[in-house]
């Protein structure tokens, strides 16, 4: 890159290539160090390595430019979903989904009967469910396509009528990726991630991220960071940002690899039904055209078996684990 290149002028997909590299200067390093150590000099902004370290922040910048916002990492997908529900307080009214990923409605429920928060479950893809019990509410926790039945919901619509309710509203963004849908763009307070999953790539870490505009939720996450210990391992963060490199190239093949097998899988009389919202066939499709710009890489499909075939069918493959 030219010095006199423009850095904002590049796509998302380029910046991120190079994002939170040091700063240049002769036989300088490339890419950030390991900071495989619990304490810095004193004078800095960091101090403790429980507060942060320079892989920390080029992961944070990268992700940042991905989703638009400010980023936070921690250790895994559920610190970060645990970080964003510290923001409530006891008594607090959060609307979810009532068919989500199930760490988060084991979390909500565990929380919901020990009477620290009151939960309203909706079918998330239903609308009108989710309007109706927003009243009230002080969080509206989404996640779209839904995990695992790859259902889309009217993001547009019901962020917007979280935020006209005074929701913080959340957007779980884990599987369409930012290259697919942009939350903070639609309006959401906070978008996060299971950065083990597609940010990432390789199957070989566990961390998680926030991701918001406003500026007291990020000061809460980062209080709820630091002194609640989910931190982000170094090296687990270099990781990460070693994958986050390829992510574009990956997320495409990996859209252009679903389409085939949904396509596939549509066509196997011994498949029930699929999910994967790239199909015309797929109830969600004309919704999910109208705000997201790819379709995602999961799918979800019923096979016409007994339970033991089913479980012969999963033994024996071999890409999917």
């Amino acid at each position: 890159m030219s010095q006199g290149q423009d850095w904002k002028n590049l796509s998302t997909e380029s910046q991120v290539v190079a994002a939170g590299r040091p700063a240049k200067k002769p036989d300088g390093a490339l890419n950030p160090s390991i900071a495989l150590n619990s304490t810095f000099h004193e004078g800095g902004p960091i101090g403790y390595g429980r507060y942060g370290n320079e892989v920390w922040s080029a992961l944070e910048e990268a992700i940042s430019i991905l989703e638009g916002g400010q980023t936070l990492i921690l250790s895994s997908g559920m610190a970060a979903i645990s970080s964003v529900f510290s923001l409530l307080p006891p008594g607090a009214v959060i609307v979810a989904a009532e068919n989500g990923y199930q760490g988060t409605t084991t979390m909500l429920k565990k929380m919901h009967e020990a009477k620290k928060i009151e939960v309203r479950f909706v079918n998330l893809p239903n609308t009108d469910e989710v309007l109706n019990a927003l009243t009230g509410a002080h969080m509206l926790y989404l996640e779209s396509p839904t995990n695992p039945a790859i259902e889309v919901v009217d993001l547009p619509v019901v962020i917007a009528a979280g935020k006209k309710q005074g929701c913080i509203v959340v957007v779980d963004n884990t599987l369409a990726t930012p290259m697919v849908q942009n939350p903070l763009a639609l309006g959401a307070d906070i978008a996060l991630h299971s950065v083990t999953k597609y940010l990432s790539g390789h199957s070989d870490i566990l961390l998680g991220c926030v991701v918001t505009k406003d500026k007291s939720i990020f000061e809460g996450i980062e209080q709820a960071r630091r002194y609640g210990g989910a931190i982000a391992g170094p090296f687990e963060a270099w990781i990460a940002l070693r994958g986050l490199r390829t992510f574009a190239l990956r997320m495409q093949r990996s859209q252009e690899n679903a389409m085939e097998l949904a396509k596939r899988l549509e066509q196997d009389p011994r498949v029930l039904k699929v999910r994967f919202p790239g199909l015309p066939s797929d109830p969600y499709h004309e919704r999910a055209k109208t705000f997201m710009k790819g379709f995602g890489a999961m799918i979800s499909f019923e096979v016409k078996a007994e339970i033991a075939q089913i479980d012969k069918m999963c033994n024996s493959s071999i890409l999917i684990t």
